[in-house]
């Protein structure tokens, strides 16, 4: 019977010394992996772009105006090296709501997810993404018991204007009523 032999020091080190050259890339591995098992692997760099830019449309300084006579404004920029797209919205002195947006273009689940907070306390979270010229962003809500379903449209989409769209579906997105439309004119 052969005596089993650990093999030498020196190749414990050059596996040491290895691997000290190069963790952040073995771990990045393991780490996007476990996030999102389910993501395609296989897109191209032109797609991600593409995607990433999807809400630029909506940059710049706008003068909102819905009802007959309602208006407000709304400052859209790129934060954090142009990863994430920064809605301030002011209604003030239609109505007072002011209140903060942040999106951003998650690749591994190749959609986009926003985040709303406003002086009103609320908090709402949406995903969803641009199909068809235009962008969609959704969400389940509960009042009352009841689950619902609000989305959020970007639609008729030209360089210095375009239209948007509160709705709600009461039944899971068969038919959806339009709450509050706005439309959207660059300063």
């Amino acid at each position: 019977m052969k005596k089993f032999r650990f093999p030498p020091l020196r190749f414990f080190f050059t596996f040491i010394f290895i691997f000290s050259l190069f963790p952040g890339a073995i771990l990045a591995q393991e780490t996007d992996s476990a996030n999102a098992p389910n993501a395609p692997t296989s897109k191209s760099a032109e797609d991600t772009v593409k995607a990433e830019n999807q809400f630029d449309f909506w940059l710049g300084e706008w003068e909102l105006r819905w009802a007959e006579d309602r208006k407000g404004i709304n400052t859209i920029t790129k934060i954090l090296d142009g990863r994430v797209i920064k809605e301030s919205f002011d209604g003030r002195p239609s109505m007072n709501l002011v209140g903060q947006s942040y999106s951003v273009y998650v690749e591994p689940l190749g959609l986009w997810k926003q985040t709303w907070v406003d002086n009103e306390g609320s908090y709402l979270d949406f995903t969803g993404g641009f199909k068809d010229g235009r962008m969609t962003l959704s969400r389940e809500a509960i009042r009352d018991g009841k689950k619902f379903l609000q989305r959020m449209v970007w639609h008729n989409i030209e360089k210095d204007r375009f239209d948007w769209n509160w709705e709600r579906s009461d039944d899971q997105g068969a038919t959806w009523k339009t709450v509050w439309k706005i439309h959207y004119t660059r300063k």
